[in-house]
């Protein structure tokens, strides 16, 4: 008989497109350690975030730390009390609760990372126990504390020679010497979005204004000088790392169609010399986050490489981060390691994640 764990996966990203839930069912095809993991996502919903949501969200970097705190605690109770209408509409059963929580601050060089929405607080509202504070012991550890997601790439999709991610931010990962390379490439949705949003719009739908505008030749020249882009892997990227050097390329006279077209084909170039780096012929890309659903995004990333970018169904498109913070859990709570040094940079391997409420090895069959 399998072991079979129901978990629901809860992630918050950067764009503050909302908060993603996804109930899904693991099990191990070998009963040693490190077998072939298999999952069904059963069920999804993404709760959008109100506008006062948005705002507290947006604004949390300023406040002071006891505010900062009061918000931890209140963010916890919203993802615990949408977690219980989720498991109530859903009639779930489910083992543990997994949340990523909202990134406020990300500074690894500082040893500093800090995601909202507390665990005693989601703990407290659905009664289940709840692993969250993934990526504090890598960074501990001296690692970037991110990306997280690589191990779920590597133990969930191995049939894709690379992992692309369009998120907030762009991300991917691939094996290469019998280790899992990832990292952040350069900014995505959190820097269209911001376009769409000068146009009164909540984002580029499937890249509509990006297809009426010119990319602008002078800001691409400008925007590949960006210093991050020089950095070796392991690397990674948050908002506060854009502000300066992107405000002023959003707060350029540039027309508003151009300057979507212009970041669109800044964003595929970037994703297209990474891509190619690992040097695979054909590489097969799985391709996911709302990004995916940007045909412009896409049409200049398969103009540019001899690669096949890949887009699975929606639901793995738009959850595949809930469904991998999941997972995570669910390693966490065996013991196992699911965070890689050799994405992130750490000393070691870790075993991320803290664990609230009265919980056990939770195993159906």
């Amino acid at each position: 008989m399998k072991n079979i764990y129901h978990i629901i996966g809860a992630m918050s990203g950067t764009s503050l497109d909302g908060l993603d839930l996804a109930y899904c069912r693991f099990w191990e095809e070998e009963e040693e350690e490190d077998g072939n993991w298999k999952y069904k996502i059963v069920h999804t919903e993404c709760i959008g975030y109100s506008p006062e949501w948005k705002t507290k969200l947006k604004n949390a970097p300023a406040l002071n730390g006891y505010e900062l705190s009061l918000l931890d605690r209140e963010f916890g109770s919203y993802i615990g009390e949408r977690c219980s209408s989720f498991i109530i509409k859903n009639h779930l059963k489910a083992d543990y609760i997994a949340s990523h929580g909202h990134t406020v601050f990300h500074n690894p060089a500082q040893k500093l990372t800090v995601q909202i929405g507390h665990g005693t607080s989601i703990a407290e509202e659905t009664g289940l126990p709840v692993i969250c504070d993934f990526r504090t012991m890598d960074v501990a550890a001296g690692g970037q504390g991110a990306p997280l997601v690589p191990m779920g790439d590597a133990m969930l999709f191995s049939e894709y020679d690379i992992c692309l991610n369009l998120g907030g931010i762009a991300n991917l990962s691939y094996e290469k010497d019998g280790k899992r390379i990832a990292f952040d490439i350069c900014p995505c949705n959190i820097i269209l979005n911001a376009i769409a949003m000068q146009a009164g719009k909540e984002y580029d739908k499937d890249g509509e204004i990006a297809l009426k505008g010119k990319p602008d030749k002078e800001w691409l020249d400008a925007l590949d000088k960006w210093k991050y882009y020089a950095l070796p892997a392991p690397k990674s990227l948050h908002k506060e790392e854009l502000l300066g050097f992107w405000d002023s390329f959003l707060n350029s006279k540039l027309d508003i169609a151009d300057k979507m077209a212009t970041a669109s084909a800044h964003i595929a170039k970037r994703i297209n010399i990474e891509a190619g780096n690992p040097g695979i012929k054909n590489a097969k890309i799985l391709v996911t986050g709302g990004g995916a659903f940007n045909k412009t995004l896409l049409n200049h990333l398969r103009q540019q490489n001899d690669v096949q970018y890949i887009v699975p169904p929606d639901e793995v498109v738009n959850f595949k981060e809930a469904l991998i913070f999941a997972f995570l859990g669910l390693l966490r709570v065996l013991g196992r390691p699911n965070c890689l040094s050799s994405v992130t940079g750490a000393r070691h391997d870790t075993v991320g994640g803290a664990i609230y409420g009265n919980y056990e090895l939770k195993i159906r069959n």
